[in-house]
């Protein structure tokens, strides 16, 4: 009988791990500590719960980086991408799903396949070496026995950051006299999209009054061994935001651009804040970009202030946590693999991506890895001319180990398009260029990957 893959974590990456691997006709054991063990961020026992923001980001796979890592994982039969498209909420050129419904089918599609075994209990150490082929998927929120486990094997110190969670507003409790629903630009193919996000609009006297409070708010204390963490630049509080500078919120989260209020159409907002839909049925929407670090009740003062949420009832009011992830380029070898244990492969965001598309990436491609060398195949991975392959690039060598922080995709992880001109004004045929050779790449490279056949 043919042993079968171990996968800890049942996330976003151990869910598409566990998939893909099954899927290619090998059995899999995905050990999930939750409900057991519990994190303070996870709502569910469920499979790839999202516990932060519902958005999956750009899925425009023509000109954005994200959208083309979407693209890729979807002509690799991806069992997150095809859940995101039957849960998908408008979300303008976004692609949000609802979380509960996405992480309902995910746990139902996972749970149900005959080759996958989902055990429900905590992994503390290292896996023997009697379990051969491994995949430690735990995510950013690793418990502390294994990350331990990890340390001690590894001997370097991993690196961690905070991360913070957005506020969910209920949306009966939003007042649509002041605010509209628009995306900006009007983006997107059909009217729900071209409305997928609700705004609201600020004047000046009110943003600075805003900003005031935002940086006098009562924040949550840190432990001794927490001060230093440094924050992840991609997922900011909107607080820390706001101490870099009065004006940084209105050319990031709240910048005006692109809209126009209905309601006093010729006035200019000085800011907007967006919500976005987090759930099928409309009723729950997140404050886009305001993930924050204030206690509770300096939330719900601070957050009445923007003009239609002075009455807004809160789903789940804003959090923040300790997110550890290793050093990469410093520990895994070119296909993930721990070089001192090169039987065990980490994936998600426990190998510096960031985002849960990244995550979910990494554990098809470790996926793919381990199938190669259970049929004794050669894979290699992915030229990084491909969104996947510019993701493992520069987790396993091309970032510095020095200062290793977790990154989403972009089109500055690639190498350039020799033939594509530089400059802002043709941006957009650049990054054209970039997915166009990314598409030829990847195609090449999935058919170069062991087929179910060949398992």
């Amino acid at each position: 009988m043919t042993p079968p893959v171990h996968i800890i974590g049942g996330g976003m990456a151990g869910s598409e791990a566990a998939w893909q691997i099954a899927e290619a006709g090998l059995p899999v054991i995905l050990h999930e500590m939750r409900p057991n063990v519990r994190t303070f961020a996870h709502q569910t026992d469920g499979l790839a719960e999202l516990v932060c923001s519902n958005s999956f980001r750009s899925d425009d796979h023509e000109g954005n980086a994200g959208g083309l890592l979407h693209w890729e994982m979807r002509q690799a039969g991806s069992v997150v991408m095809e859940m995101g498209a039957r849960h998908r909420l408008p979300a303008g050129s976004a692609l949000a799903v609802d979380r509960d419904a996405f992480s309902q089918s995910i746990t139902e599609r996972i749970t149900a396949h005959p080759r996958i075994t989902v055990k429900r209990s905590e992994i503390t150490d290292l896996p023997p070496q009697d379990w051969g082929y491994t995949i430690i998927a735990t995510g950013p929120l690793t418990s502390d026995a294994l990350a331990q486990a990890v340390l001690a094997e590894t001997g370097h110190n991993s690196l961690a950051f905070f991360d913070a969670i957005a506020p969910i507003v209920y949306a009966d409790s939003i007042d649509l006299s002041k605010a509209w629903f628009q995306s900006r630009y009007d983006k997107g193919e059909t009217e729900a999209e071209r409305t997928a996000y609700l705004n609201c609009p600020m004047d000046r006297v009110q943003y600075k009054a805003f900003i005031d409070a935002l940086l006098a708010a009562d924040k949550t204390g840190f432990k001794d061994w927490e001060r230093d963490t440094p924050y992840f630049d991609g997922c900011l509080p909107v607080e820390v935001m706001a101490e870099r500078g009065r004006e940084t919120l209105r050319f990031g989260p709240m910048k005006p651009v692109g809209l126009t209020n209905p309601h006093c159409p010729d006035v200019k907002p000085h800011a907007v804040v967006q919500l976005r839909r987090d759930n099928a049925l409309g009723t729950l929407f997140n404050i886009v970009g305001f993930q924050t670090k204030m206690t509770y009740s300096a939330q719900k003062r601070v957050f009445s202030m923007i003009p239609g949420l002075e009455a807004a009832e809160f789903a789940r009011l804003g959090g923040i946590h300790r997110n550890t992830f290793l050093n990469a380029p410093l520990l895994l070898d070119a296909q993930m693999r721990l070089k001192s244990r090169p039987n065990i492969r980490f994936a998600g965001q426990i190998t510096g991506v960031e985002g849960y598309v990244e995550s979910a990436a990494m554990g098809l491609l470790a996926a793919r890895f381990v199938i190669a060398d259970m049929v004794k195949r050669p894979l290699a991975p992915p030229p990084n001319t491909t969104a996947m392959g510019a993701l493992i690039h520069h987790i396993t060598g091309g970032a510095n180990a020095k200062t290793f922080q977790p990154m989403n995709i972009n089109f500055g992880l690639f190498p350039p398009v020799p033939s594509a001109k530089g400059g802002r004004g043709n941006r957009k045929a650049r990054y054209k260029a970039y997915t166009e050779r990314a598409k030829s790449d990847w195609i090449r490279w999935l058919q170069g990957c062991p087929a179910l056949a060949n398992v």
